[in-house]
């Protein structure tokens, strides 16, 4: 049985490691675990002498928006000490908040702040949760699917005012429709360069 595969059953057979779902996927461990148990896994990861995932990496967001819970939170945890790498996942949705875990690791603060602020996924009980990337009063949540594109106004200092101003928001480029069929082999145009091939 190779490391991961242990790891995986030992997370599993814990009382601790209450997971929905473990899986290794491109020689990655994945858990899955419901939004009571995350705090309760993210201890057990960091404590237990057999895992010992005393950093974590990241956590970020994703948005599915067909789903009934859209969101997943994604929670990366290195263990420098027996070189692996763990995700958590849980799930949720714009209601349901997620349990902060900046009693475990300080460094989610400001992560799920960046979540908060870019999906709009409230963690419950953080500290100081508010935007971080994001301008005052901003409007939103940038990162979501159903985010417009545009319609909203952007922010930039303004030298010769020596200001902030506010802009609507202006693409820098002309929409395009794109065929993403493969120009080699089905495009019905001429493509540029190519006029001197048709001249025989």
């Amino acid at each position: 049985m190779s490391n991961l595969a242990a790891l995986k059953e030992h997370i599993k057979n814990s009382k601790y490691g209450d997971v929905v779902q473990a899986e290794i996927i491109n020689q990655e461990l994945v858990l899955t675990t419901e939004l009571t148990n995350l705090v309760d896994v993210i201890k057990f990861l960091k404590n237990d002498k057999k895992c010992q995932f005393q950093q974590l990496i990241s956590i970020c967001g994703a948005d599915y928006p067909e789903r009934d819970n859209r969101f997943e939170v994604i929670y990366q945890l290195l263990s420098l000490t027996l070189n692996h790498r763990i995700r958590v996942k849980v799930l949720t949705n714009e209601k349901t908040p997620v349990p902060t875990i900046t009693s475990i690791f300080s460094a989610a603060n400001w992560y799920e702040r960046e979540t908060w602020d870019l999906f709009g996924i409230y963690f419950a009980y953080h500290p100081d949760l508010r935007r971080i990337l994001t301008d005052y009063g901003f409007e939103g949540h940038p990162l979501r699917k159903d985010f417009p594109l545009t319609g909203y106004q952007e922010v930039r200092y303004d030298s010769a005012k020596q200001a902030v101003v506010y802009e609507p928001v202006q693409l820098s480029q002309e929409f395009r429709n794109f065929d993403f069929t493969s120009p080699w082999e089905a495009a019905q145009y001429i493509l540029p360069g190519d006029e001197k091939a048709t001249k025989g």
